[in-house]
């Protein structure tokens, strides 16, 4: 057999592209993934009490994207969520993002009140502000609570993740965690929040489970490049420096170690995420009981993540470099890309080296979609 598409990884970008080319384009799709399972970095699996764990990294779906979520709605039903992280700073835990009880805690005595009489005038209340904003701001005050945000939440818990200063990135890194002028202590303010019921594993699995796909994991796209699998054309998500072999270099990602650990008893965290800012090798500890409805447990499963370097070919590449350095590396890669003449499609978070939420992922994906049924009959068919 001749597939019309080889999509290559399985995560959320290439679920969603082989789901619609085989049921709105009726077209023959081979999937595969070098990993053992699919659903990428979103991957779920039990732990021995039924908590399902999320093995790289918590991953909470939220959106304002009808669209995105009527989607995903056909693969799964939800279980409402609001993520709340705290972050443990001098022996108390403080909200994140950095918000007006952070800056009761945390300020000298006697300054809170003074900084937040600033903040909301500069501001107004309930404003959603980047820490770096804050200090370049003409009041003293301002830049006050500023600093204090940046020292005890922002630095150190940066530094260890990207192995940079804040200043050293592009803004929109630590505009993603803004400091919040008001009490609202939500990660998120999207209009949908949820997690999938059964989990991430089963929504993708039940996206791949469509008449016309085929999955192959433990299968990395070198070895299928050698043997008599046949497709016309390509969609690449992985690695796109990868796809290339390197030639000008790896690209700088950063990755992820995750320690597991199973404790005796009920959860010990009082939300699923805390963050570890100051102190200790890993940035946070997750508990995944408090992804999942509220039950007695005889046990619960942490999980604690520490950043390093990312290796090719030793480690996982997690994250692109948001720096201008890593943009202009990029930009080798993607004119190679432009000027390949076999048909490949580069898509999704590590083909496009930009960091994208799920619901950006699928977005991208549905978007992509549409050029490629749109422009179907135009593009020649090749043969590898």
């Amino acid at each position: 057999m001749i597939y019309d598409w080889l999509v290559v990884g399985a995560g959320l970008t290439g679920a969603t592209l082989a789901e619609r080319l085989a049921t709105q384009a009726g077209r023959r799709v081979l999937v595969i993934d070098r990993r053992r399972h699919v659903g990428g970095n979103a991957f779920d699996a039990p732990d021995d009490q039924g908590t399902l764990v999320h093995r790289y990294g918590a991953h909470i779906f939220h959106t304002s994207s009808a669209r995105v979520v009527r989607y995903l709605s056909g693969f799964t039903t939800w279980r409402p969520y609001e993520h709340r992280v705290l972050a443990e700073v001098d022996g108390q835990l403080v909200p994140v993002p950095f918000n007006l009880t952070a800056l009761e805690r945390l300020a000298p005595p006697g300054q809170a009140v003074r900084m937040t009489d600033a903040l909301v005038a500069a501001y107004g209340a309930d404003a959603r502000v980047p820490v770096l904003n804050l200090l370049d701001h003409a009041d003293p005050l301002v830049r006050a609570a500023g600093e204090l945000a940046y020292e005890k939440v922002f630095l150190h818990y940066t530094a260890k993740q990207w192995n940079r200063r804040p200043e050293e990135l592009e803004r929109a890194v630590t505009g993603r965690v803004p400091v919040v002028v008001g009490r609202d202590d939500r990660y998120f303010t999207d209009t949908f929040q949820a997690i999938p019921t059964d989990g991430y594993t089963a929504m993708v699995t039940r996206m791949l489970g469509q008449p016309g796909i085929t999955v192959a994991t433990d299968t990395p796209y070198e070895q299928l490049c050698g043997s008599a699998v046949r497709w016309r054309r390509v969609i690449f998500t992985g690695p796109i420096d990868s796809f290339f072999d390197h030639c000008f270099g790896a690209l700088p990602y950063r990755s992820l170690r995750f320690e597991h650990e199973r404790v005796e008893g009920g959860r010990v965290q009082p939300v699923a995420v805390v963050n570890h800012p100051n102190d200790h090798d890993y940035t946070r500890v997750l508990e995944h009981a408090h992804f999942g409805p509220d039950r007695p447990l005889a046990a619960t499963t942490l999980t604690r993540e520490y950043p390093l370097p990312h290796v090719p070919g030793v480690t996982e590449p997690y994250y692109p470099v948001p720096c201008e350095e890593s943009r202009v590396a990029y930009e080798r890669y993607r004119a190679a890309a432009a000027g390949l003449t076999e048909p490949v499609v580069f898509a999704g978070r590590l083909a496009r080296y930009r960091y994208f939420d799920m619901d950006q992922a699928v977005n991208q994906a549905l978007v992509a979609f549409r050029g490629l049924r749109d422009r179907d009959g135009a593009v020649a068919a090749g043969r590898r």
